[in-house]
Order: C-alpha cells, then structure tokens, then sequence
C-alpha cells in the first residue's frame, strides 16, 4: 500500500513537471479553480449545511483545488512507510484513494487545460468553453473511475471515524509530526479526521454528491444533448 501511494504522487510530481514544460500551470490552476466553485454551486444545498461545511471545504481545498501539494507529498514520500507500520488499513486505503484521485485528477486536468488554452486562450473560462472542453476530451472512463474513487473513498472514511482512538492517535502525534517537519501532512489528515468526523454519517454526504456528479457526467457526454443550448453545467460567477 505503501509504494501504491507513492506512485500516485510520483506520477502527479511528473506530471507537473510536464505541465510547467508545455505553460499549461496557470491554466490548470484556473480550470481547478473554476471546478471547485462548480462543485461549491451544484452541491450548494449541502456545502450551506454546518454538518458538511467542513467535509465540502476539505474536498474543495484539500483533494480537488488548486492548492500547493508538494510540501504534504514531500512529507508523505519521507515517511508513509512508517505511518503504514501504526495506522489502521481502512486510513492507509483511505489515503491511497485521496492521491490515487488527486493524480487522476490532475491528469484529465491537464488535458482540458492543453485544449481550453489551444481555443479559449484569451477568455476566462466558463461553463461553455468548460462543457466543450469536457466532451472534447472524452476519456469516460476515466471520468466513471474518479466517480468511483470517491465512493470507495466514502466507505473507507466512514469506517476511519469509528476506529477507536484514531483521534487520540493523530491529536497526540502532532508536537511530534511538527518537531519533525511534518506539519503540513499532520494538518492534512487531521483537517480530514475532523471534517468527516463532525458528520457522522459520511454516505448522507457522499452520496448526494455520487449521484448528482454521475448524472452531470452522462449529461456531458451525451450526443443528444446539444451543446451550448443545453449544457448541463451551472453558472459559475
């Protein structure tokens, strides 16, 4: 599991490199940008509720934005074969799916921001240029396997919050992960502990979003559907 998790950010640190090479970066980070205010309007409903404010902040900045990585995933290269030896598996598959849909992510994001940039260079995007790029760019699969990723994602975290002394376990060890230099990758798992703890209920969170994501995605790729009359996509201000 170990070595799976840090593939996933060797493969996302290539890719980057890749990304600086072609001058895609600033269009990637407004196309995530963009993305997390999409998620932010379409799941509006429960990003308002208290209960999952915390759990949609962490998606949004943690898993899906345009936030830095590189200093979390420097961390967890260092150390993720010890934290396999004192963490529950049901926490290390948990990260596993986190960068496992952090790469993937980032990859279809690269893609879309090499088109959007080839025909929408000079205009900010929006849902047209955004629902274009979407379908150009196909890959449903890989579209379906982020889908997934979530879900299984979703299962995991709701077994993490019930594993007894887990919150001990992360509150006590971060004089430790500081003193360490490890700070930003002991916030990253206790922001994510909290925000799912504070739920309780994980799955009356992830599967609104499951459902209403897996919709817009058949939306999209639907040749009936005509583009841009009927777009799918929400207005993003």
């Amino acid at each position: 599991m170990a070595q799976e998790i840090i593939k996933h950010i060797h493969r996302v640190n290539a890719l980057r490199d890749l990304a600086t090479k072609l001058d895609v970066m600033h269009k990637i980070h407004e196309l995530q940008h963009w993305q997390c205010q999409r998620l932010l309007v379409s799941h509006d409903d429960l990003a308002q509720q208290q209960r999952y404010q915390k759990a949609m902040a962490f998606f949004v900045e943690e898993l899906y934005g345009p936030k830095d990585f590189s200093q979390r995933d420097a961390d967890l290269v260092r150390v993720i074969p010890k934290l396999a030896k004192v963490l529950p598996d049901k926490a290390m598959n948990a990260m596993d799916d986190a960068l496992s849909l952090n790469a993937l992510s980032f990859d279809l994001d690269m893609a879309m921001a090499q088109y959007l940039n080839a025909h929408f260079a000079d205009q900010p995007i929006d849902r047209h240029s955004y629902a274009e790029a979407y379908r150009h760019i196909g890959r449903r699969d890989d579209r379906q396997h982020q889908i997934e990723i979530i879900s299984h994602l979703g299962d995991q975290l709701a077994d993490v919050i019930k594993i007894r002394g887990i919150g001990m376990l992360i509150s006590l060890s971060r004089r430790p992960a500081k003193l360490a230099g490890l700070l930003a990758l002991h916030e990253f798992l206790e922001r994510g502990f909290n925000a799912f703890k504070a739920i309780g209920d994980v799955q009356s969170f992830i599967q609104p979003v499951l459902e209403r994501e897996s919709a817009l995605m058949h939306r999209l790729f639907d040749d009936t559907i005509t583009l841009p009359d009927d777009n799918p996509l929400p207005n993003v201000l």
